[in-house]
């Protein structure tokens, strides 16, 4: 079995950080979908502002609303505005298609990345 990139968002934005909340990371609920990430599925966050890198599970946060939310002890390695990089990991023998896309900064869809998608 091998452990292979199966999700990614590239380049979100964190809209808040909680340390009072019980732990997680909120996504908003139509990047989940574009990525098959589903709501309890370990998640690996990168900061790309300070290199820190955690493990969490996903929550939903409601569908438009371009929620990303960093919860719990999380909230001391990420700050709102921070950019990220969610990646979720399969274990598989098979081949996998990456679902993997691009926000902007409000974390609305742009497009795919891979393949001869746009980088």
């Amino acid at each position: 079995m091998r452990s292979l990139c199966k999700s990614k968002i590239h380049r979100a934005t964190v809209t808040a950080a909680d340390l009072d909340y019980i732990g997680s990371i909120a996504i908003d609920e139509d990047l989940l979908r574009r990525t098959d990430i589903i709501p309890g599925e370990r998640v690996c966050v990168w900061n790309l502002n300070n290199g820190e890198r955690i493990e969490t599970y996903a929550i939903a946060a409601p569908a438009g609303s371009g929620q990303i939310m960093l919860n719990g002890a999380a909230a001391r390695k990420f700050r709102e505005k921070d950019k990220v990089i969610i990646v979720a990991f399969v274990l598989t023998d098979e081949a996998v298609q990456p679902k993997m896309i691009q926000v902007d900064d409000h974390n609305r869809f742009v497009g795919e990345l891979g393949d001869n998608r746009q980088p």
